[in-house]
């Protein structure tokens, strides 16, 4: 019998860690891999951050802290919403987890009964699905296409809704394609929501800073009709290169942060008090101070779009957020190198790490089959030999 409890064996391991942990096995055999897979900065933290939590340990910030975080790091932070989104929250309605990702699960517990619905636009980042299903939710999914800008439109929206629909949840700018939503498109599925006050909306804005001013951000609680049924999620390690710190936070509704908070109190209690300390010089620095990150990436991003199109059987555009590309490589499947066929994406990406040595993430993780994900947070010397590698790779298929 098996003795792992059933939500164990349900969850799968997110696949941009099991093909990070591939190009890591495939390293330790003596293989020079290079790894396009995972979604962080290739960036240290900022000094001026890596600072203040010195300071915080002199001035001994190392003892336990209130569960949603310290008041004057929570009141930062709902400054930082105002100064940057037009957001009025209070200190009480925000709650500061471990990671962006604590926060959507607190967000999912506090608000999902066991056979209400989470609808979610593909592509969607990895862990909203086995979220979403841990809670005992049924999903569904709303597809997209490179054709529409990967993004939904208010009458696929409005379709999909039901009466046991509870939660709809995007990311915008969005992981994996950089797609990001308009203004008007958002107030567009914001009046449809509207209409139905028992569906709360999870806006995922980890990106928000990593936009190249082709979109203006936007944040959905910005819409006053449905800012009483959104929570806003974000977080410091996209946009500040502190994926090691582990700081996620979220606006919220008086009544839900509350409820996060409780359920937090039962986990992991209040975050780390030192990554506290330096998110709050973090956000109330001057974005402009993080403004390097965001133009080298812009570079990164024109030079890898134009040598992907270089690339036979790779259809892609250029993502105005983020920091990956998302070819769509449909043309490639069926094709084979030796008796291995490219029946699926997940098939294309194995191949070329195993024999291109570049890791990659296939579209079937994000919920759109036919794609495959390369990040572009690495040196431009790595990009420019992983695209030379992939493309020989390809060259190597036969019909």
């Amino acid at each position: 019998m098996q003795p792992l409890s059933q939500r164990a064996q349900e969850m799968g391991l997110p696949m941009t860690i099991e093909m990070a942990q591939k190009a890591r096995e495939l390293s330790a055999t003596g293989k020079h891999v290079i790894s396009l897979s995972l979604g962080e900065p290739d960036f240290d933290t900022p000094d001026f951050i890596k600072a203040s939590a010195n300071e915080a340990m002199i001035q001994n910030f190392t003892h336990y802290m209130p569960v949603p975080g310290f008041v004057d790091v929570r009141q930062a932070i709902a400054d930082k919403f105002k100064r940057d989104n037009g957001l009025d929250y209070s200190a009480e309605q925000i709650v500061i987890s471990t990671g962006a990702k604590q926060s959507l699960l607190n967000i999912f517990l506090a608000l999902v009964d066991p056979g209400e619905e989470v609808i979610i636009p593909a592509p969607y980042w990895v862990s909203y699905m086995d979220q979403a299903k841990y809670c005992g939710a049924e999903v569904k999914i709303l597809s997209t296409t490179m054709e529409t800008g990967f993004k939904i439109t208010p009458d696929q929206l409005e379709n999909a809704i039901t009466d046991k629909s509870k939660i709809f949840i995007f990311s915008s700018p969005n992981n994996p394609c950089g797609a990001i939503y308009t203004e008007d498109e958002l107030a567009d599925i914001a009046a449809i929501i509207a209409k139905y006050p028992n569906l709360y909306i999870i806006s995922d804005e980890i990106y928000e800073l990593l936009n190249y001013g082709e979109v203006a951000h936007t944040s959905m609680a910005s819409f006053p009709a449905v800012y009483n049924q959104t929570i806003t999620v974000n977080g410091l390690s996209k946009g500040f290169a502190m994926t090691g710190w582990r700081v996620g936070y979220i606006g919220a509704p008086a009544w839900i942060a509350k409820a996060c908070t409780k359920l937090q109190s039962n986990f992991t209690s209040g975050t780390n008090s030192i990554a506290q300390r330096a998110c709050k010089t973090a956000l109330e620095a001057d974005p402009t101070k993080v403004q390097y990150m965001v133009d080298t990436f812009a570079q990164r991003r024109d030079k890898m779009v134009a040598w992907m199109k270089e690339v036979p059987g790779f259809e892609l555009n250029s993502p105005p957020g983020a920091f990956y590309v998302f070819p769509r490589v449909v043309e490639l499947l069926g094709k084979k190198f030796g008796e291995k066929v490219m029946e699926t994406s997940i098939d294309l990406s194995m191949y070329l790490l195993e024999e291109g040595l570049v890791s990659t993430v296939p579209g079937d993780a994000f919920g759109l089959p036919g794609y495959i994900r390369f990040s572009y947070a690495a040196a431009e010397m790595d990009l420019k030999e992983a695209v030379r590698r992939v493309k020989a790779a390809v060259a190597n298929l036969e019909d």
